[in-house]
């Protein structure tokens, strides 16, 4: 099978030369995320979108535009190609006729973050690394510590104390060692990065490393494809250290450069953040090209509390580009969008789930969203992890 990954660069640019995909690389020299690339003229002329009919049913249908190399093999659990639900009660409920539920609570370990560890923990192994670690509020932890168990690989993870329980089972059971560390996320990081990089862990810390981003990207080619090519009107997605954000924005691209689809249309993309943790909804509202970092970050929605994403300029390029939306929402109302989602389209819904439901109720109510435009909404965990959140609400 051809591959077409041929470089990484920086994503501001800064004028760094462009790195080799065979060589093991974190963040540019520059401190910025890098960004993995692909002869998209070479693709196009070889690559045709009627090609995927017969092919698996798991993110790695695309793989020509994944990091791989020749004769390389991916480290996989079946993750991706989610359904794509018409949520019709959901839907005349809030007065839409084309809402959709993309539902990634049915990923292995029940989370979207089955996609961004797949293809990093896949990167990782081929580049001779052993011992991976990273920071987490719960559910990449989850992903990171079954994808390397899947490649026999150790895992290392780092987690704010005050996490729930299952998240911490869940990783013991794939073998993974738990660090538990006082304070948020980004001081999970600070630990994991103080302990593990004299001994030269692998750190597969959002955008830290170049491959998450082309995991989640593939949520893009897969809304792509399941509406036959034609993109939604409207994408609510919720954000927190906003790899999915960026990655979908960049499929579309790549996507439009194939030649797969509308080289002008976009979706408009919505980021929905925590009312007690909105950097990026800030900054959005501020007109700053970066987030600052919020104090006192707090939250039901484990996911959503990253006070600082490193990648906050590319999640904000993506919104403005489209001309979306930056919504915050409360904890109260995510529990209650969770129970809606529950109530009328049985689905398992994780707090930020309930967040984007309710972001785009907001969005409704105030005129941006009109009654016929088609919207995606996505559902990025499910609920069962969060049942001491259903109970206490």
């Amino acid at each position: 099978m051809s591959t077409y990954f041929s470089h990484l660069e920086c994503s501001v640019p800064c004028g760094a030369p462009a790195a080799a995909p065979h060589t093991r690389q974190h963040l540019c020299p520059c401190g910025a995320p890098l960004l993995a690339r692909y002869d998209l003229v070479a693709a196009k002329k070889g690559w045709s979108r009627t090609s995927l009919a017969s092919r698996e049913p798991s993110m790695w249908r695309y793989r020509e535009l994944m990091p791989l190399l020749a004769g390389e093999t991916p480290v996989t659990l079946g993750e991706g190609w989610t359904p794509l639900i018409r949520a019709r009660r959901l839907g005349s409920a809030l007065g839409l006729s084309n809402l959709f539920i993309k539902d990634e609570s049915l990923n292995p370990t029940n989370s979207f973050k089955a996609r961004g560890l797949s293809a990093a923990v896949t990167r990782a192994l081929h580049l001779g690394a052993r011992i991976l670690s990273i920071p987490t509020a719960g559910n990449a932890g989850n992903a990171m510590a079954a994808y390397a168990a899947q490649a026999g690989l150790e895992a290392k993870v780092f987690m704010p104390r005050d996490v729930k329980t299952p998240f911490v089972r869940e990783c013991e059971l794939y073998g993974a060692e738990v660090t538990l560390v006082d304070g948020l996320i980004t001081d999970a990081g600070r630990v994991a990065a103080e302990t593990g990089t004299p001994l030269g862990w692998y750190d597969v810390s959002t955008l830290k490393e170049p491959y998450r981003i082309e995991g989640k990207k593939t949520m893009g080619y897969e809304v792509a494809e399941q509406f036959a090519w034609e993109l939604p009107d409207w994408i609510i997605y919720p954000t927190g250290g906003g790899t999915g954000m960026i990655g979908m924005w960049k499929a579309f691209a790549e996507m439009s450069a194939l030649g797969w689809i509308d080289p002008v249309k976009r979706p408009k993309m919505v980021t929905v953040q925590a009312s007690g943790c909105a950097p990026i909804v800030r900054a959005f509202e501020q007109g700053t090209e970066k987030a600052t970092p919020w104090e006192d970050a707090h939250t039901v929605a484990d996911g959503l509390r990253v006070p600082r994403a490193i990648g906050d300029f590319l999640v904000l390029r993506a919104v403005r580009e489209s001309d979306g939306a930056a919504v915050a929402v409360d904890d109260a109302d995510m529990v209650v969008g969770m129970r809606q989602m529950g109530h009328l389209e049985g689905v398992s819904a994780a707090p930020e789930g309930g967040a984007a439901l309710h972001a785009l109720r907001v969005l409704i109510q105030t005129g941006r969203i009109q009654p016929h435009e088609r919207v995606v909404l996505f559902n990025t965990g499910g609920a069962l992890k969060y049942l001491d959140v259903l109970e206490d609400h």
